[in-house]
């Protein structure tokens, strides 16, 4: 898939795309890329025009400072008004669900479906207490998968972990939640040490009308770990939204 930019402000966000239909976007976590759906897309592609970012700071856009929570959402939702994004289903890992959530609630107009991934947006705490939770995600997780977990780290680089980490913890998305308007599906997985499926039940209880799965035997990068079971209750939750 060919890599293409949208640029504003100086900054540049990355993205490809690949399948035809409405559309969806995969917006990637902390410490992550594009890359990181490798076993989503091409089950995905087959019913839906599927997007792949990098955001700013990350994969593609690595030589650039991470942006924070506002700074992301204000590109990302001016990037979906430039493609005349409308109908779009927003799926989003860990931070990547922080800045789905965020945008839908901002763009309720063009947001359809928010597909919430081991989301962040309840956990609080110091930095380096999440800090200290990583490595243990790794061993939880997929093993094959590691490898692309440390290259996307490092390509990214300490200065940006830290900023969008510390800027994702002071993000309290509580008060936000009510305002959602989407139809939303929480997706966690049963073995995430870093931010606990407590937090995923209460993401849930807070946002109208959203459901709430909890994947047996997964960590924190769910669709990694049970891409099968992801797949077929992500497509599974955007058919029963067609039908209603």
């Amino acid at each position: 898939m060919e890599v293409h930019s949208f640029q504003q402000g100086g900054m540049k966000l990355h993205y490809r795309s690949t399948g035809r239909g409405d559309p969806i976007v995969l917006i990637h976590g902390l410490s992550g890329s594009a890359g990181w759906w490798r076993y989503n897309v091409p089950v995905l592609a087959l019913k839906r025009r599927v997007y792949l970012l990098d955001l700013v700071g990350y994969g593609h856009g690595r030589r650039q400072k991470a942006l924070g929570v506002e700074g992301d959402v204000q590109l990302l939702s001016a990037w979906m008004e430039a493609l005349n994004l409308q109908g779009a289903a927003l799926i989003g890992h860990s931070m990547g669900g922080h800045l789905a959530l965020r945008l839908a609630e901002q763009q309720p107009e063009r947001v359809s479906h928010l597909v919430l991934a081991c989301a962040s947006g309840l956990l609080k705490g110091p930095p380096w207490r999440m800090a200290l939770r990583l490595p243990q995600a790794g061993l939880t997780g997929r093993p094959s998968f590691l490898p692309r977990i440390l290259f996307d780290s490092g390509r990214a680089g300490l200065p940006n972990l830290w900023r969008s980490g510390v800027g994702v913890l002071a993000d309290d998305v509580r008060p936000r939640l009510a305002q959602v308007k989407a139809r939303t599906l929480v997706i966690w997985g049963e073995r995430d040490v870093v931010i606990p499926s407590r937090l995923g039940r209460a993401l849930a209880d807070g946002i109208p009308g959203a459901r709430y799965l909890e994947i047996p035997r997964a960590g924190h990068v769910v669709m990694v770990d049970a891409p099968r079971q992801f797949n077929r209750a992500v497509l599974t939750f955007l058919h029963e939204g067609q039908e209603s």
